[in-house]
């Protein structure tokens, strides 16, 4: 991305703590355009269900084109209904491959409560290690103090929101207005 082009793409902050069988994925709700907040209350974090099958998945970059994403993710996940795996992989080939979707400027996190994945404009889907991933400009912030909680005896959902927390008292493009969804496989 560069920044001349988008000067103003700054900042979320998604979290998602996979424990005890659950995954949980925080998403702040601020919305920011260079240093001013448009929006203190954005949903950036969504439930999914193609198929019968439910999916979490958050986002961060442009809305319109992390909605784009979600819907072509979800035409993959209706025509291959339970493979969130294979889903992401298909979506980050037409990402990376298609003229129109390549310009894109977002990020994704999903997960089916199994499976969790970070997905990309560059053709990546990484599933992360640890339990954890984080996306957006306060991303780094949230994870390691997910990270460091991990070794606590709180829960997915108790880790995120103080991992959120601590992210929006670090990063001036996150705030503590959370939408929350959790998903179990």
């Amino acid at each position: 991305m560069a920044e001349d082009k988008f000067p103003g793409w700054h900042g979320t902050t998604i979290l998602a703590v996979r424990r005890g069988g659950k995954v949980v994925v925080a998403g702040d709700g601020q919305v920011s355009l260079g240093q001013t907040v448009i929006k203190g209350s954005a949903r950036k974090v969504r439930r999914l269900s193609p198929g019968g099958h439910d999916v979490v998945a958050g986002f961060a970059g442009s809305t319109a084109d992390a909605f784009t994403l979600l819907e072509r993710l979800e035409k993959k996940l209706e025509a291959i209904p339970g493979q969130l795996a294979r889903a992401s992989v298909e979506l980050a080939k037409d990402w990376r491959m298609d003229k129109y979707l390549r310009n894109l400027e977002a990020m994704l996190i999903v997960t089916d409560g199994h499976d969790m994945f970070v997905i990309t404009g560059a053709g990546d889907v990484l599933e992360p290690e640890h339990d954890i991933a984080a996306i957006g400009s306060g991303g780094n912030f949230a994870l390691a103090a997910a990270r460091g909680l991990m070794e606590t005896e709180m829960d997915a959902e108790q880790i995120a929101r103080k991992a959120m927390a601590i992210a929006a008292d670090i990063c001036v493009y996150t705030n503590g207005n959370l939408t929350v969804e959790t998903i179990s496989k």
